[in-house]
């Protein structure tokens, strides 16, 4: 079953990039890399497959936080309440042999995460080395100026996802007095260099029906969006649970994004409101698995909880975790959803397993 699902979401992100080359027919140069790209994927997926035949569950997508480090300190931050910033995060060639390791088992969409990526001065430096991996960078996009934009254009591996909240009044509310207006110039200089770029929506019941109107969705297509990712906001603190999207809200989710496809000449994905057409939570190897800052191989960006570090094993060996295959093993645990992260809400479960 494990293997079938993986195939599923395998299958899904290959997907993700044939509406890619879709959404980017007018610019020749975006779609031959397309073109490439999805060339690239199907060989990466049997790559996976081969492993998976000799029970390793590889997934196609790492999420790799790698640093804690961040130029922002916004309100109801997930990372900030539970990571602490430490002196121990992965040194640039620890990086590059995971991902070195990464892009041999078959993984080759790698999402970055932080912490602000671009904190990280030998970010860029690392990338150089892949050049058949997709980095999906999820940013607040303030470190986005002339000089990192070209950077940015000259390779096309990177796709930048610029942070927002909903309108000006929303995103300065959660990251401060002019962080809106700043990155709408960067969204506009990002669309005048032809950059494939998208924005993470950070989705509460609060703005729920702001980031759900068509018109709001139209202004960031025409500023040259071409990828959404709806994220519900987990509540890792008391004092944001009020901030959970609602049921009601939470089940409109996949509805919605089915019609953003039909409307829009962009990518839309819904998270993890979507993840119940895989099967329910794709955590822990089923579709992607979590590199925090210092090493340690995690289910989920929410789940701060390991029991294998990278600093002292290789990826092919963390990845048969046990925690991660009870996990796996016990997938009914997380079959019922109040919004956010499953592996958060049922943590006390979780760290059972590490005892």
């Amino acid at each position: 079953m494990n293997q079938k699902k993986n195939i599923i979401s395998t299958i899904s992100t290959i997907g993700v990039f044939n509406d890619a080359l879709r959404v980017s027919l007018k610019k020749p140069s975006l779609s031959l890399f397309f073109l490439k790209t999805i060339i690239n994927q199907r060989r990466a997926h049997r790559r996976r497959l081969k492993w998976i035949e000799k029970g390793i569950q590889v997934p196609p997508v790492i999420i790799f936080s790698i640093t804690n480090k961040c130029n922002l300190s916004c309100k109801g931050c997930y990372n900030k309440a539970l990571r602490m910033l430490s002196n121990n995060e992965l040194d640039t060639q620890k990086v590059i042999d995971i991902l070195r390791q990464a892009e041999e088992l078959g993984i080759s969409f790698v999402v970055v995460a932080g912490g602000e990526p671009f904190v990280r001065k030998d970010f860029l430096t690392i990338i150089e080395r892949f050049p058949k991996l997709i980095f999906l960078v999820f940013t607040n996009g303030l470190l986005i100026d002339d000089i990192l934009l070209k950077e940015i254009k000259s390779r096309k591996n990177i796709v930048p996802l610029i942070s927002i909240e909903g309108h000006l009044e929303q995103t300065d509310f959660r990251r401060g007095d002019g962080v809106f207006k700043h990155l709408d110039s960067v969204m506009n200089n990002l669309n005048k260099e032809s950059v494939f770029f998208g924005t993470s929506l950070t989705v509460t019941r609060k703005n729920f029906e702001l980031l759900t109107d068509d018109s709001f969705v139209t202004n960031l297509v025409k500023k040259g969006c071409k990828l959404f990712f709806y994220v519900e906001y987990t509540p890792i603190t008391e004092e944001t649970k009020d901030w959970v999207v609602t049921g009601e809200q939470r089940v409109k989710i996949p509805i919605i994004m089915d019609r953003y496809r039909r409307k829009f000449s962009a990518l839309f994905a819904g998270l993890p409101a979507e993840e119940e057409m895989f099967g329910g939570c794709l955590s822990a190897g089923r579709g992607f698995i979590h590199i925090n800052a210092e090493g340690d191989l995690e289910p989920c960006p929410f789940a701060p909880f390991s029991d294998v570090n990278l600093k002292e094993v290789t990826l092919k060996k963390a990845l048969q975790s046990k925690l991660l295959e009870e996990i796996r093993n016990n997938q009914f645990m997380l079959d019922e959803s109040q919004g956010g992260c499953l592996l958060w809400a049922n943590r006390k479960w979780v760290e059972s397993l590490l005892k």
